[in-house]
């Protein structure tokens, strides 16, 4: 479903992402996990085609990024941290203007509209402009634009950063709602407890490198204690460069 191929970026002098590679199959759940300044955010927006890599490529469903974007990107819902919204507009007027812009995939747009909003269960804010919802409906809202064309391919940066217990619950239940209906997913996140709750693989980047790929299982197998510690895991594989 998604194969990204070898991705470089380089801005100046400075290499930020230095080779990455890795497979995203139908129905998994991939958790992107690195430290601030990895180079995660620059990954995902090569993927999603809003960054031109210096090297490498991404292929989504099929479809190459660099040389067919525009059918890579029907195939593809993307959730950016701190998504952008119009904030003056409801929660149903604004997806219904997302679905117009995606009327290719959204040929009945009221249709698409009420089954994005039952998905992200916004049942009861869907007619409350989106300036006036907590940052856990804003965040449902960003996620019910990201699936309302319904993409083969999703990927969220941050999805649950800065949400209570209850909205981080949430949003991680319809991500793995999306997983069982055969999507193929990247969450890219810092929170080392996403990997528990929701992730069936996990690559691990440093320094634009990616230092592990494999099940969480694996991933807590390289705590060097024996512990199965994913923060001692992490560290053990994010910090050998300082050492």
């Amino acid at each position: 479903m998604l194969e990204v191929k070898n991705l470089k970026k380089r801005f100046g002098d400075f290499e930020a992402v230095k080779g990455v590679s890795f497979v995203v199959n139908e129905g998994e759940v991939l958790g992107f996990l690195g430290p601030n300044g990895a180079g995660k955010s620059t990954t995902m927006r090569m993927i999603t085609g809003f960054l031109p890599p210096t090297a490498g490529t991404a292929v989504v469903n099929g479809h190459d990024i660099a040389a067919d974007p525009i059918a890579a990107k029907a195939d593809l819902g993307y959730l950016p941290e701190s998504a952008p919204s119009y904030k003056a507009m409801t929660v149903r007027d604004y997806l219904a203007f997302v679905a117009s812009v995606r009327r290719d995939r959204c040929p009945d747009v009221a249709k698409a509209v009420e089954a994005a909003i039952a998905k992200a269960k916004l049942e009861g804010k869907a007619n409350q402009t989106i300036e006036t919802l907590s940052k856990g409906y804003r965040q449902r809202t960003a996620f019910a634009a990201a699936i309302i064309h319904d993409p083969k391919v999703l990927i969220m940066d941050e999805p649950t950063d800065g949400l209570d217990p209850n909205q981080k619950f949430t949003v991680r239940e319809m991500i793995k709602e999306m997983a069982a209906q055969g999507k193929a997913i990247i969450i890219s996140t810092h929170i080392l407890e996403e990997v528990d709750a929701v992730c069936s693989k996990v690559v691990v980047i440093a320094d634009g490198e990616v230092k592990f790929e494999g099940s969480p299982d694996g991933l807590k197998a390289q705590d060097p204690s024996g512990n199965g510690r994913l923060d001692e895991a992490f560290r053990s594989l994010t910090m050998k460069e300082a050492k």
